[in-house]
């Protein structure tokens, strides 16, 4: 590879944006050239930026302590550093949807964790082992932007990743109802136990917003492209219920599923055994080798042990079994901030890269 693309990070200091910077430290195509948040941070240096709020285990790289932080809205200033940005931002969402699309509009790509312009009908969000096709409606938005390099792409939301992947081998049996009920880490609102002791020993059966998310957002992955648009599957209907718990990192499903052609049980097992992806076939540098691993053991998967699966990018399932009221249950387990934020990000940005949407900018 003779040049590295420089990536910027927008909405550096929280703790996705610390995932984006422990994932890039000596990527293989990707490097850090510049770091972006909110003005109060602006004119820092990143170590005096977040102020001792590093959330992570992994220590701060010593490559990024002395770099400069830039007010995410000084766009001018970002063109001349970064090649495509990943945005990860704390802001409202009619706020994220300006903010991104001002960036595509200054030709410079985002690769976005926020869920701002997932609805938007031009813009792919990505589960890439899943439907790496619907990056082609990039060319459409490009046109309605008026621009040659720049657009937005999207990942899904956290929680979905440790259901959807698992339902997706199965949609030949044609799943029609599908119940979900996610038990989430707290690093998937941005805390840790010291920022929020309130969650141990606790339990919140609610979280703002996620539910309505983890509906709807599997029928636009498993949509099509029609028109310029993405258009959204018609089925399974999916309901589901979304709890917070004390856990640091890891999401844990429990999933419920009704089918038109039942399958058996070993036809199942043999479709996750077997599914891969674009990842896989092309190598990219965050994908994991086994995109699905079915753990046999009725204990598993167990987030202490299985969330850091190939390097948290794995799905790991477990317990299937007949259902007295469904045809199926099971459990799914992924990594929140990983394969779930930062990681599956950089995994859509090596895709996107490997495909010649992003390119060194002129």
């Amino acid at each position: 590879m003779s040049q590295k693309l420089r990536a910027g990070i927008v909405g550096a200091t929280g703790m996705v944006g610390q995932r984006f910077i422990t994932l890039l430290e000596n990527h293989p195509y990707f490097e850090i050239s510049a770091l972006a948040a909110s003005p109060r941070s602006a004119g820092k240096t990143y170590e005096e930026a977040l102020g001792g709020r590093w959330k992570l285990e992994a220590k701060l790289p010593e490559s990024v302590k002395d770099m400069v932080v830039i007010d995410a809205a000084n766009i001018d200033e970002m063109a001349k550093k970064v090649d495509f940005v990943f945005c990860a931002v704390d802001m409202k969402k009619d706020e994220i949807r300006a903010l991104e699309e001002a960036y595509a509009k200054a030709e410079i790509p985002v690769v976005s964790n926020n869920s701002a312009n997932r609805w938007t009908p031009d813009v792919p969000m990505v589960i890439p082992e899943i439907n790496d096709s619907h990056i082609e409606i990039i060319e459409s938005q490009k046109k309605r932007l008026g621009t040659k390099y720049g657009f937005i792409a999207v990942k899904p939301n956290c929680s979905i990743q440790s259901y959807v992947p698992a339902l997706t081998p199965l949609l030949k049996w044609r799943p029609t109802e599908v119940v979900a009920t996610t038990y989430q880490a707290i690093s998937g609102a941005g805390k840790t136990f010291r920022e929020w002791p309130e969650m141990i020993d606790n339990v919140i059966p609610y979280i703002g917003g996620e539910e309505e998310k983890s509906e709807k957002e599997p029928l636009k992955i498993w949509g099509h492209i029609e028109n310029g648009e993405i258009v959204k599957a018609s089925a399974p209907l999916i309901t589901t219920q979304c709890i917070r718990v004390p856990v640091t990192d890891g999401h844990t499903a429990a999933v419920f599923v009704r089918f038109a052609d039942k399958p058996s049980k070993e036809e199942i097992l043999d479709a996750w055994r077997s599914y891969s992806g674009k990842p896989q076939a092309l190598g990219l540098p965050s994908a994991p080798k086994q995109f699905i691993h079915y753990f046999e053991e009725d204990n598993r998967p167990q987030v202490n042990l299985d969330r850091g699966l190939e390097g948290g990018m794995a799905i790991s399932l477990g317990r299937l079994r007949e259902d007295t009221i469904f045809d199926y249950k099971f459990v799914g387990l992924s990594h929140n901030t990983l394969r779930g934020a930062a990681g599956g990000a950089v995994e859509i940005a090596e895709l996107l890269y490997r495909e010649k949407y992003l390119v060194v900018s002129c």
